[in-house]
């Protein structure tokens, strides 16, 4: 069963890589994100603690609701045979992570950084982040931007294959649901108590894929020639700075490998003292990010292929 998770695993990263996103009329987050909407209609005001509450049954709810589906798909996934059963499990898999939606994005913002187009660059970036972003100089909008891309490796990427290895499909699509959830309401405003819930739940999800985040950049890092020094460094000094426990992880160390900073004003500093980062380096970044997937996925790949030879082997062993 692992193997065959593993199989399904590689095949969907291919298929993200090649095709992206599905149309929004079928993509799962999409559903998920209009169920979210029907649950806002719900929120009235009724103090801290009660919002908070709401906030916890609704988060529940939903992740609850995406896992009864995902579930009921992976058990008919369950009973088709060999390369059919594995294809398929990959193309219901492959919503649950968006890898080329990301890069294309980032990569986006550095080209209108490049062509001089501030506005459209400000604009394009708000994609990525949930800060104001009208009155950003272009420093911290190319900063904005590989943030997002070291960020978003955990949340696209290594959280989602963790979930689905551990608990299949269903995992794959409660974690999304939970993180959308934070995505949505997990910010100052109107949702803030409500969304607390949320955000608690995310972070708990996101405490070790964070981790193993970072660790892969590294491993990219070293690979591409980047500075793995420094990354180590900076991501052992400054992966605690931001008030998430786990955005800084990735975002410190992706600063180090780049040797820049990266800044998010009024909330904190990673890198002080380096230089600011230009469109290139959204690009440097995208491509270290891009590296660590693959990282990830080929080495589960190439754990799974290494296991069942291993076994074969033992057991075509003849006791002496």
């Amino acid at each position: 069963m692992f193997r065959q998770r593993l199989a399904s695993l590689l095949v969907a990263y291919l298929l993200d890589s090649a095709a992206g996103e599905p149309p929004p009329t079928v993509h799962p987050v999409v559903w998920v994100g209009r169920i979210m909407a029907a649950v806002e209609g719900l929120v009235c005001p009724r103090g801290r603690v009660g919002e908070a509450a709401a906030g916890f049954a609704g988060v529940l709810a939903v992740g609850l609701r995406a896992w009864a589906v995902a579930g009921r798909t992976q058990a008919v996934l369950n009973r088709l045979p060999g390369t059919a059963g594995i294809i398929a499990e990959a193309v219901v898999l492959k919503p649950a992570f968006a890898a080329r939606m990301l890069w294309a994005e980032a990569l986006a913002v550095a080209e209108l950084l490049e062509a001089g187009d501030l506005s459209g660059a400000r604009r394009r970036v708000r994609s990525l982040v949930s800060r104001p972003t009208d009155a950003l100089p272009a420093p911290h909008v190319a900063s904005a931007a590989v943030e997002s891309v070291a960020e978003n490796l955990t949340d696209s990427i290594v959280a989602p294959i963790l979930t689905y290895l551990v608990a299949g499909v269903p995992g794959a699509y409660f974690y999304r649901a939970v993180n959308t959830a934070d995505a949505r309401w997990g910010y100052r405003g109107r949702f803030e108590f409500f969304g607390k819930a949320a955000a608690r739940l995310d972070d708990l999800f996101n405490f070790v894929p964070a981790r193993l985040a970072a660790a892969l950049l590294l491993a990219a890092g070293l690979i591409r020639g980047e500075d793995f020094p420094a990354g180590l460094k900076l991501w052992l000094r400054d992966g605690g700075r931001t008030a998430s426990p786990n955005a800084g992880q990735t975002m410190s160390a992706m600063a180090g490998l780049l040797g820049v900073r990266l800044e998010k004003p009024g909330h904190y500093i990673l890198g002080e003292g380096l230089r600011e980062p230009t469109p290139a380096d959204i690009r440097r970044a995208v491509r270290t990010a891009r590296a660590a997937g693959w990282v990830l996925v080929v080495g589960l790949a190439g754990f799974g292929l290494t296991s069942g030879f291993i076994r074969r082997w033992r057991c075509r062993r003849r006791p002496f």
